[in-house]
C-alpha cells in the first residue's frame, strides 16, 4: 500500500527568525530617537535676526579713570549653586564639655584616700541580658547597682555602675568585696 504525501500548507512553515525582529526593534527605536532629537532641538538664530534686535549704540566719549584698581570683588554665586549645609552644620554642632573624668582600672584594691565623688563600673555590655546577669551577681554579694543605657555612635552599651558615693570607707569596702569575688571594676572619679 502506497502512502500519499500531504501537501504543505503555507500557514504551517512560515516563521520569522528572531534576528529579523531584533533589527525591526532597533530601527524603530532609532527612528523614534531621531524624531525626538529633531523636535527638541532649538531653532538656529540667523545673523540678520540678531542685527534687527540689537539697537544701535549711541556714540560715547571715552572716560579716563585715574584711580587705582580696587581689590577684586567676589561675585555672589547663583542661588541654585549655593550649598545649604554650610548654614545648617553649625546648628547641629555638638559641644563636648571639657570636664574629664578620671577612670582608673582597679588592678589591686588599694584604699582611696583622696576625697571626692566616685563611681565603680563593673562592666559595659552590648547585650542587656549580660548586664542584668552582672547586676544579679552584684546583688548576691550585697552590692546595689544600676544599669545605665548609653548610645555611642550607632552602638548601644549597657553599663553596670555602683554609686556615686562620697563615703571613702564604704567605697573601699565595696572595692575589697569585688576584688575578693574576682570582679574587675573601673574606679571613676566624678567631677562635683
Amino acid at each position: 500500500m502506497a502512502t500519499r504525501k500531504k501537501p504543505k500548507s503555507r500557514k504551517q512553515s512560515r516563521h520569522t527568525p528572531g534576528w529579523v525582529w531584533m533589527l525591526f526593534g532597533l530601527s524603530l527605536g532609532l527612528v523614534v530617537a531621531a524624531a525626538i532629537y529633531v523636535r527638541d532641538r532649538p531653532a538656529p538664530v540667523s545673523a540678520a535676526a540678531t542685527r534687527e534686535q540689537a539697537p544701535d549704540p549711541a556714540p560715547v566719549e571715552p572716560v579716563v579713570d585715574t584711580r587705582p584698581d580696587p581689590a577684586p570683588v567676589a561675585e555672589e554665586p547663583h542661588p541654585s549653586a549655593r550649598f545649604d549645609f554650610y548654614d545648617m552644620l553649625p546648628q547641629f554642632e555638638v559641644v563636648i564639655p571639657e570636664v574629664e573624668t578620671d577612670a582608673i582600672r582597679d588592678a589591686r584594691a588599694t584604699a582611696v584616700e583622696e576625697p571626692g565623688s566616685y563611681v565603680l563600673q563593673a562592666g559595659s555590655f552590648r547585650e542587656l541580658a549580660d548586664a542584668d546577669r552582672m547586676q544579679a551577681n552584684l546583688a548576691l554579694l550585697g552590692i546595689e547597682s544600676r544599669v545605665q543605657r548609653v548610645a555611642i555612635d550607632d552602638d548601644i552599651y549597657h553599663r553596670v555602675r555602683i554609686g556615686p558615693t562620697e563615703d571613702l570607707e564604704d567605697l573601699n569596702q565595696v572595692r575589697r568585696r569585688l576584688w575578693d569575688a574576682e570582679i574587675e571594676v573601673l574606679l571613676i572619679r566624678v567631677p562635683n
